[in-house]
């Protein structure tokens, strides 16, 4: 048990970091491309994010270094021990309705609604007022410490390998990503997108679009049809499929969205949309990819795995496109250990109408907790700051910025029995969950940079 008492440590900065979290979360930074240049590469938005904490961080006194616009390295210390926080500013495109604007961030019921609360500049803020905590209080001795906050993480983590890769930076000793949950993630799946592309007669169909990211579960998926009298006849005789109308022509299918690396719990719009399409103007390759991809598990497709560690395969249709006789579906697809990812997708490929393309995404990242001594460090510091003994670590579906970088896991900052509705409408985190997560980041930065594994 350490001596220090963090959760004391970091209860004077609580009013400062909610202050700088709700303008952080003003800040719309979903990739623009409109507004691309040299020194924002991922548009104004992140760039503006990068400038606002930058501005912080100097004030602060600590080192800062923007990387080409990349990403934002906020750092403090000298010594042996290299410690990694990787959190990210950009987020994902906006869906649903929401019952405040995205990017009006408000608080109800100790809860603050936004884009990006949870996702991840909440945690990153955090992460940012516990180092500060540190740094003020003298206990960054011996030790280094960087603070990166990446600009492109939700379409790929380009910001990253070009932090590791192009500028060459120093790998952690140990790191950590405030970007999943609690009590700690010692494993994560694979994960690669594979896209179906063709040119194909849908006689009845001008056009579909569904989906804002591969990593979503469809909520709305548009099509305009030719003879719509025969969609309204078949959708007045099921009554379950919830629909609206924007003209005489127009349908928006309505699901539920959800993270892609849980799409079991939401529902998929776009295969809802294939489906009824497919049945109600006898489109037979729009039924078959609708009952290819009605299990989530990949049964239908023949391609289910299950590991004791990592669970289930899960394939996510996240965007579909029609339009002039082109059409293109994604599917982020997610596994465990034992899958060989080329095979699969091939195996998917050799039994499909369509050409399909991919590039073969991230590996499986795996750490044994019962014999690495920094995984043990971290449950140690979670367990001393909450008390909590009864959840456990675990594996995830989700991929994060641990893949990015060596010696470095998942590490909150949702709590367990907690949805934090993110990828979804109405995203906030608890603000209790804010506070008592800047805690746990000082002491496992603390006890992270004082750690020796012999």
């Amino acid at each position: 048990m350490s001596e220090i008492n963090f959760k004391d440590l970091v209860k004077p900065y609580f009013n400062e970091a909610l202050k700088t979290l709700k303008k952080d979360v003003s800040i719309n930074s979903i990739y623009d491309a409109s507004t691309i240049s040299e020194d924002a590469p991922y548009g104004k938005g992140v760039k503006e994010c990068f400038d606002f904490l930058k501005e912080i961080a100097l004030k602060d006194g600590f080192n800062v270094d923007t990387c080409d616009g990349r990403a934002l390295e906020i750092s403090f210390g000298e010594g042996k021990n290299l410690i990694y926080v990787l959190a990210h500013q950009d987020v994902v495109p906006v869906s649903g309705k929401w019952k405040f604007g995205p990017f009006n961030p408000t608080i109800e019921d100790g809860k603050l609604y936004g884009r990006g609360t949870s996702d991840d500049k909440g945690p990153g803020i955090s992460a940012y007022y516990a180092l500060k905590a540190l740094k003020d209080n003298g206990l960054i001795k011996n030790y280094r410490v960087r603070l990166v906050f990446g600009g492109d993480e939700e379409r790929g983590s380009s910001c990253l390998k070009y932090y590791f890769e192009t500028l060459k930076k120093e790998d952690p000793t140990y790191g950590f990503t405030p970007d999943a949950e609690f009590p700690l993630i010692y494993g994560e799946k694979g994960i690669t997108d594979y896209k179906y592309v063709g040119d194909i007669n849908l006689e009845n169909i001008e056009y579909i679009k569904a989906g804002v990211v591969s990593n979503s579960v469809i909520d709305r998926a548009e099509v305009r049809v030719k003879k719509p009298e025969l969609l309204d006849e078949y959708l007045k005789k099921h009554d379950l499929i919830k629909f609206e109308k924007l003209d005489s022509n127009t349908f928006v299918f309505l699901g539920k969205a959800a993270h892609g690396s849980t799409p079991e719990i939401g529902i998929n719009a776009g295969i809802i949309a294939l489906s009824t399409l497919g049945d109600c103007y006898n489109e037979s390759l729009l039924s078959l990819l609708a009952n290819e991809y009605g299990d989530v598990n990949g049964k239908n497709l023949y391609c289910y795995y299950e590991t004791k560690n990592m669970g289930k395969t899960t394939y996510n249709v996240g965007l579909i496109d029609y339009l002039n006789g082109h059409f293109e579906m994604t599917v982020n697809f997610r596994y465990p250990e034992n899958v060989d990812v080329v095979s699969t997708i091939e195996k998917i490929k050799s039994a499909s109408p369509l050409n399909i393309e991919y590039k073969k995404g991230s590996d499986v990242l795996y750490f044994d907790p019962e014999e690495n001594k920094f995984i043990q460090e971290l449950a140690k510091v979670y367990v001393e700051e909450t008390g909590d003994t009864v959840n456990k670590m675990m594996t995830i579906g989700g991929g994060t910025y641990a893949k990015e970088a060596k010696n470095t896991v998942a590490f909150g900052s949702c709590f367990p029995g907690k949805v934090d509705h993110i990828h979804e409408e109405n995203e906030k985190i608890d603000l209790e969950d804010f506070y008592n997560s800047m805690s746990i980041y000082a002491h496992a930065i603390y006890s992270l940079g004082n750690l020796n594994e012999n």
